[in-house]
C-alpha cells in the first residue's frame, strides 16, 4: 500500500514515496535561494545523495554540499561547517541524511547570523532567548533514516569535545520550514541502523508515554507510534525494499519526536553520556538501556503500560510489554548490556555524574538520585 500526505505541524511535511523529487519546490517555499546540503561522511558518496544533488542542479539551485559530521556531531563539526557556511553566502540548509546529519545542519542554520558562543544556548532556562531570531536561517529537512524525528525537532544534540559531555542546542525556530520524508530514501539502510534508528523512535515513543507531565496530545501520538513501531519495524528489518513498512516506521520517527515534547527519561539520560564518551550508537544504546529503565520505572508505570499493551495487541499487561521489548531486541541482535555493545571498564561516577546533569531525567516518572542512578546504570552494564 502507498502512503502519501501533507502534513503541518506547523513544520509543512511531504509524505511519501518518491517525494525527494520535490525538493527544489520546498526549497523556495522555505525562502531558500542558495542552499547548502549537509549531510555526515558516511552518506556523501552514496547515490542518494548524488541523485539528490542532480535534482537541485537540474532546478537551478546550487548543489553544494559539507559533510564533515561525525556520527556523534561535535563543536569542532560546528566550527568548520560553519566557516564553510558564512564564506560560501549560502541562505539556507538542507539538512540531508539521520540524526548526526540533521542535528548538525540545524546547528549551522540557527548558528548562522548569531554573534554569541555556541554554548551560550544550551537548553538551560531560558538561555535560547539570548539568541537573535533574525539571524537563524531556514532549514529543509530530509530524513534517510527513520529513528531520530530531528527533521520536526526543535532541538539539535551537540558533543562539547573538551568534556566529552552531550549538550542540547535548543531554539523554537530551529524547528525546519519545510520536511521531505521519503522512505524510499531508507530502502538501502543495512539491517543494524534500521534497527537502532527504528527502536529510537520506540524509545522516544515509550518514554513520551511514561513521562509523568501532562500533555494527552502527546500521550496519544506516542501510544500509536508505538504500534507502529511494533507492526513494521520487524518488517522493515526482515525486507528492506518493503516500502510500507519502511513508511510506518518514518512515520513513527517523526511521532516519536513530537510526543517527546511531554519528556525524556532515563533511557536518555543514560545514553547521552555513554554516547558522548564511548561514541556508541544513540538509538542502539536506547535500545539495550529500555529494559534495565522499565524496571526502574515499573512502580509508576505498570498501570498505563498495562492500558497500553491492552492498545497494542500484548498479552500479560507490563509484564508482558517487558518480555516483548526484550523479544524485539533479540529478534534484531541488539547487544543485551552496554558491555557487549562496547563500553569497557566505565567510570561509573563520571556517568551518574553526567545522567543526572542531562535534561531527560526531568521527565523520568521516578526521581533519578545518586544512589538509584549508579544501580541502573550497573544493570545496563
Amino acid at each position: 500500500m502507498k502512503l502519501i500526505g501533507n502534513w503541518s505541524y506547523p513544520t509543512a511535511i511531504r509524505f511519501g514515496a518518491g517525494r525527494i523529487t520535490e525538493i527544489a519546490e520546498a526549497c523556495r517555499a522555505a525562502g531558500i535561494t542558495k542552499p547548502l546540503l549537509v549531510t555526515d561522511k558516511g552518506l556523501a558518496g552514496m547515490d542518494i545523495t548524488a541523485k539528490t544533488r542532480a535534482i537541485l542542479k537540474d532546478a537551478g539551485l546550487c548543489d553544494d554540499m559539507f559533510s564533515d559530521v561525525d556520527p556523534n556531531p561535535s563543536d569542532k563539526n560546528v566550527e568548520v561547517g560553519l566557516k564553510f557556511y558564512r564564506d560560501g553566502g549560502y541562505d539556507g540548509v538542507i539538512a540531508f541524511g539521520g540524526g548526526s546529519g540533521l542535528d548538525l545542519a540545524k546547528v549551522l542554520a540557527f548558528m548562522a547570523g548569531q554573534t554569541r558562543p555556541l554554548w551560550d544556548f544550551e537548553d538551560v532556562g531560558d538561555w535560547w532567548t539570548r539568541a537573535d531570531p533574525d539571524g537563524i536561517h531556514p532549514v529543509v529537512a530530509i530524513p534517510t533514516t527513520a529513528g531520530t524525528g530531528s527533521e520536526v525537532g526543535r532541538a539539535s544534540v551537540i558533543s562539547n569535545s573538551a568534556t566529552n559531555e552531550k549538550k542540547i542546542i535548543f531554539h523554537p525556530k530551529m524547528l525546519p520550514v519545510q520536511v521531505i520524508c521519503d522512505p524510499e530514501l531508507t530502502v538501502g539502510m543495512p539491517k543494524f541502523i534500521t534497527a537502532g534508528t527504528g527502536l529510537d523512535a520506540f524509545a522516544h515513543c515509550v518514554e513520551a508515554y511514561s513521562s509523568p507531565h501532562y500533555h494527552p496530545m502527546s500521550q496519544g501520538i506516542a501510544l500509536e507510534g508505538m504500534r507502529l513501531v511494533k507492526d513494521y519495524l520487524p518488517r522493515a528489518y526482515a525486507d528492506g525494499t518493503d516500502l510500507e513498512a519502511r513508511s510506518h516506521v518514518m512515520s513513527a520517527a517523526a511521532m516519536g519526536s513530537t510526543a517527546f515534547q511531554k519528556g525524556l527519561g532515563a533511557i536518555h539520560a543514560i545514553s547521552h553520556p555513554i554516547g558522548a564518551i564511548y561514541h556508541t550508537h544513540h538509538g542502539t544504546t536506547n535500545a539495550v538501556c529500555m529494559p534495565a529503565v522499565l524496571q526502574f520505572n515499573r512502580s509508576a508505570i505498570a498501570e498505563r503500560f498495562g492500558a497500553a499493551s491492552a492498545y497494542l495487541g500484548i498479552a500479560g499487561g507490563f509484564d508482558g510489554f517487558c518480555a516483548f521489548v526484550d523479544d524485539l531486541n533479540a529478534s534484531m541482535a541488539i547487544p543485551k548490556t552496554l558491555t557487549e555493545l562496547g563500553v569497557k571498564d566505565p567510570d561509573i561516577d563520571r556517568l551518574v555524574k553526567d545522567a543526572l546533569a542531562d535534561p531527560s531525567t526531568g521527565g523520568n516518572p521516578i526521581t533519578m538520585t545518586a544512589e538509584n542512578t549508579r544501580k541502573l546504570i550497573e544493570d545496563c552494564l
